[in-house]
């Protein structure tokens, strides 16, 4: 490696995790011609591309960065986020998939990069459960949370796929594992109203919407079920047709 090389690579890595990445990306092209086999500069670049909006350049980047590294866990990460943009939802899931395969649940990868592998399996499982494949969703959903158990916002996705796929009582003990970790996550108390109303529950329904509005009087959604309640305990209440009189 020549001084010039050095000073580029360290340049270029010093200004992208500034922020700078223009003067990131001017300096780390001059070293990936120099040195074409660094795979962490050309993950750089891929990171850098993606940040522009430039998701073919990322792609190569970061494609050229595995061929280099194929266990490359942060690019494996990285480049599923790209084809997940791209919508080459296949693609980022055995990417993901790769990117877990040889760590267990927790261990091994950093905090930041297991957030990211949450996302990518928890935005697999928004894909699927829009198309209405809601298995699926259900399992991207989990592997997400292996990676991420504290992702509340996860667990209540997981929560809503569980209740529509006909598992209202796993749906219902998701929520409740929601508002055990933080009380003032007030979706997830309206889903669990919405839950315990598809259970016959309707006492416990009217409670969790009623709770939710005494914390948030702006909350529609709430209100709207309350509504519904209201209603449908109106019509239950009024008298049916009269019967007709018998003819004399």
């Amino acid at each position: 490696m020549t001084r010039e090389d050095r000073e580029a690579y360290q340049l270029g890595r010093q200004r992208f995790l500034a922020g700078d990445d223009e003067g990131a990306l001017e300096a780390l092209n001059r070293a990936a011609q120099a040195r074409p086999r660094w795979a962490d500069v050309h993950y750089m670049i891929g990171v850098l591309h993606e940040r522009q909006g430039d998701l073919p350049a990322a792609t190569d980047a970061l494609e050229a960065a595995l061929a280099i590294n194929p266990s490359y866990a942060e690019c494996l990460v990285a480049l599923s986020s790209v084809y997940e943009q791209r919508g080459q939802f296949e693609r980022s899931r055995a990417l993901a998939t790769r990117a877990a395969a040889g760590h267990t649940p927790g261990g091994g990868l950093d905090e930041t990069t297991r957030g990211k592998l949450a996302n990518l399996h928890a935005a697999l499982g928004d894909a699927y459960r829009e198309v209405g494949d809601l298995r699926e969703a259900i399992e991207s959903y989990r592997k997400a949370l292996d990676r991420s158990p504290h992702f509340l916002d996860i667990r209540q996705r997981l929560g809503v796929a569980l209740r529509e796929s006909g598992l209202p009582s796993h749906a219902l003990a998701e929520f409740q594992r929601v508002l055990r970790a933080n009380p003032d996550y007030l979706d997830a108390a309206v889903q669990l109203g919405l839950t315990c109303y598809t259970l016959g529950r309707t006492d416990e329904a009217v409670r969790e919407w009623n709770a939710v509005l005494e914390r948030d009087p702006a909350r529609d959604d709430a209100r709207m079920y309350l509504r519904m309640i209201r209603s449908e305990a109106d019509r239950s209440a009024q008298p049916g047709p009269a019967d007709p009189q018998p003819r004399r």
